[in-house]
């Protein structure tokens, strides 16, 4: 599409209010890499996922941006906006009626005044992390770093005024991490429609929430200058069925009665990740959307990915980066990488593939610190290990607070991760799948997939008799989640009618072989008679 048609389109379809400023970014045209990738899917279909990230297994992540500030968990720029919720409620006893201190008064308060985002990251990388990826925008709007595109709302001019990811980018490349960042803010346009409504009831009954605010009404005020609009998104008609909350969910995809983002608003979006792209240069992205943002009614994303694809080859060499995506068809998992969110897959998958997950909610929740309702490290290890055996990557959200910290409760977890890495991650690291992904009973009661995922924690918990595989070299490892009564492990799957012969069983951490015997019921294993102190899953190398 050429300029002027691009124009004209916009022409058509974006409000006169809102037209001069939405034409300037979306005719700030970013001229692309040239590269074998083009917009489509069956050109993307020819990506290879690199061996660095194939390799790394354990990623750790910072979903970290204004939405923290409050300290109440999720969602919350929406959620707010919603008359009786939780987040509604905690906003009035906070900060007051979202009429007057909308969710762009939140950002203001934010200013992540203790973050050393160098002491997070080395925390991390010594847990056992590989690669490090910070969030760049949520559905909140707020680009979290010096963005040409989105000027005003950004977390240079407002909130902290730091380049978030300015500072975690340099923390991961000191550390020698593959640096990522996820990129959330496509939804925003249906996301936030919560902000054009009003009260049903009560003393502000009927009187309008934030949300349609103008430039013109921050005279004044610490906003002024500053375009609401720009960050809410809402000089647009209400979706179908906007005033019911769960509404968005079968929306997601940009279908079901979502009213059209305008062509200017997937231009922007389309200008914002260039610009982080070609700024940060990040390894990888992964987006919080169906397939790639705003597919199918913008082709933004499919550009998106051939963009950052062509760069990597052109500057490296080879293809060295990575997209991931959500709720892929067939062809899709050829062109990206299929993220599962807060779950699993039930079997070892032909391409590789992520989960994403986290130790509490998503944007911190001091709610799940009060009630020390975090995920265990035994949690966390055991979801590693089922993931990496079926071909995955486990990517790991520690909350971060508002002011830029992580809590102790969370440090502890961290640290125990990194203690158990340290005796185990042979058995982690540059493996890949075994003929097996594992046994036990847990594999009998196995929670299928819904939507994105969320099969999380819906089978049975693991226990001694669960064993997961992986292999490398001449060796396959067998990890058991969960330590035997009587110090004595079977493992059916190296019964002895299967499989050569085997010279050699050697507990990881300390080295010391192990004796065994072998039969048609399994490989029977001794194990010390002092067990480790994390015992909740240890490896066994098995070599022959």
């Amino acid at each position: 599409m050429n300029r002027r048609t691009l124009l004209q389109q916009l022409a058509w379809s974006v409000p006169a209010l809102a037209l001069s400023k939405q034409l300037q970014a979306a005719a700030a045209f970013v001229p692309a890499p040239k590269g074998p990738f083009h917009a489509s899917w069956e050109s993307l279909g020819a990506y290879k996922v690199p061996d660095w990230f194939r390799n790394a297994k354990f990623g750790m992540w910072a979903h970290w941006g204004p939405q923290c500030q409050p300290e109440a968990g999720d969602w919350y720029a929406r959620n707010m906006y919603t008359e009786g919720s939780g987040q509604y409620k905690k906003h009035l006893e906070k900060y007051g009626h979202p009429s007057t201190f909308g969710f762009k008064d939140v950002i203001h308060s934010w200013k992540a005044e203790m973050w050393n985002p160098e002491e997070l990251v080395t925390l991390y990388k010594n847990a056992g992390a590989r690669y490090f990826m910070a969030m760049a925008n949520h559905h909140d709007n707020l680009d979290l770093y010096k963005s040409k595109y989105q000027p005003s709302w950004n977390s240079t001019r407002v909130g902290p005024q730091k380049d978030i990811i300015g500072g975690w980018a340099k923390a991961a490349r000191k550390n020698d991490l593959p640096f990522g960042v996820s990129v959330h803010a496509a939804h925003a346009w249906r996301w936030y429609e919560s902000a054009q409504g009003a009260d049903k009831q009560g003393l502000f009954a009927g009187v309008p929430y934030d949300g349609k605010l103008t430039k013109a009404d921050g005279k004044g005020l610490w906003w002024e200058g500053l375009d609401p609009q720009e960050l809410y998104a809402q000089n647009h008609p209400l979706s179908k069925k906007s005033e019911d909350p769960h509404s968005i969910h079968p929306q997601w995809h940009w279908g079901a009665g979502v009213y059209p983002p305008s062509t200017a608003y997937c231009e922007n979006f389309y200008n914002r990740t260039i610009d982080l792209i070609d700024s940060y240069d990040p390894a990888f992205i992964y987006f919080d959307d169906t397939a790639l943002p705003l597919w199918p009614v913008s082709d933004a994303g499919l550009r998106i990915a051939a963009h950052l694809y062509n760069k990597s080859i052109k500057e490296k060499g080879k293809l060295e980066s990575v997209v991931f995506g959500k709720i892929l068809d067939e062809q899709q998992r050829k062109c990206m990488v299929w993220d599962i969110e807060r779950g699993q897959s039930n079997e070892i998958e032909p391409l590789p593939w992520q989960t994403d997950t986290c130790i509490g909610s998503w944007h911190y929740n001091r709610e799940i610190y009060d009630k020390k309702q975090y995920k265990s490290a035994q949690n966390v290890i055991h979801i590693l290990c089922d993931v990496v055996s079926k071909n995955g990557n486990l990517m790991l959200n520690i909350p971060v607070r508002g002011n830029g910290t992580i809590d102790e409760q969370e440090r502890s977890v961290v640290e125990e991760i990194g203690r158990w890495m340290a005796l185990n991650s042979e058995a982690i690291y540059d493996t890949r799948p075994w003929q097996v992904f594992g046994e036990g009973p847990a594999m009998e009661d196995a929670a299928p997939l819904s939507h994105q995922g969320f099969n999380e924690g819906k089978g049975k918990p693991f226990r001694a008799m669960d064993i997961r595989f992986t292999t490398k070299g001449n060796s396959v490892y067998a990890i058991a989640l969960g330590w035997p009564e009587n110090n004595k492990l079977t493992i059916k799957s190296l019964q002895s009618s299967s499989h050569k012969n085997i010279s050699a069983v050697t507990m990881l951490g300390t080295g010391q072989q192990l004796a065994f015997t072998r039969d048609q019921e399994g490989l029977h294993v001794t194990l010390p008679s002092q067990k480790p102190v994390l015992s909740y899953a240890f490896a066994l190398k098995i070599s022959g």
